[in-house]
């Protein structure tokens, strides 16, 4: 068999293979749409009320071992070398790793994203880009609710996320921000996805 045949035979196996384990090339992330969410704030004030409330986190599996225990102290004395409110490190019920950074400012949305895209950035050189799970930022409306606009790393797409109580979410409101950021936002299309995320810091 001439080797370029072989070539694309190899190929062709390998992605049978692929889908019958469920394995496809893993997709990836394009952390540069984050800097789309202060253009998508104001579509968002003016379309539902929603406005930042100066919170955002990214969230992530920390890895054991001093490498990447040095490697999320750097990242955190970076974020509070501007002096601003500082970074909060929490971890959650299911394991998972919250870095907490706030604004000064009420205008300081576009200071946020540059705080996540910095940190997921800086995971992703540093290898630790499979560890990641998401980032948000959080929304509030004059009537008290509050919503997150969650972007899951893997998928390099968007979703909302409103709690309503400790256990269910307003899913009219999801909606209502979904049709509103439509164009705005990589908006994730599989609804299946849009997971729930109680007990996100600020929510």
């Amino acid at each position: 068999m001439p080797r370029q045949d072989r070539r694309g035979a190899r190929g062709r196996v390998a992605g049978l293979l692929r889908a019958l384990l469920g394995r496809g090339r893993p997709r990836r992330a394009d952390l540069d749409r984050l800097f789309a969410l202060p253009a998508a704030a104001v579509t968002l004030q003016a379309a539902t009320g929603l406005t930042p409330t100066g919170a955002a986190s990214v969230s992530f599996r920390a890895a054991e071992g001093q490498a990447f225990a040095a490697l999320q102290r750097e990242i955190t004395e970076l974020l509070d070398a501007d002096g601003g409110p500082g970074t909060e490190v929490r971890r959650d019920e299911y394991g998972y790793t919250w870095l907490v950074v706030r604004s000064g400012t009420a205008d300081g949305l576009t200071g946020l994203v540059t705080d996540l895209h910095a940190v997921n950035s800086t995971l992703e050189s540093a290898g630790f880009g499979p560890l990641l799970l998401c980032s948000l930022v959080v929304f509030a409306a004059p009537d008290g609710r509050r919503l997150a606009l969650v972007y899951l790393y893997r998928r390099g797409t968007f979703y909302p996320f409103a709690p309503k109580g400790e256990h269910s979410r307003d899913n009219a409101l999801e909606l209502q921000v979904s049709a509103a950021l439509e164009g705005e936002l990589a908006v994730e299309p599989d609804k299946s996805r849009w997971f729930p995320v109680y007990g996100a810091p600020g929510l």
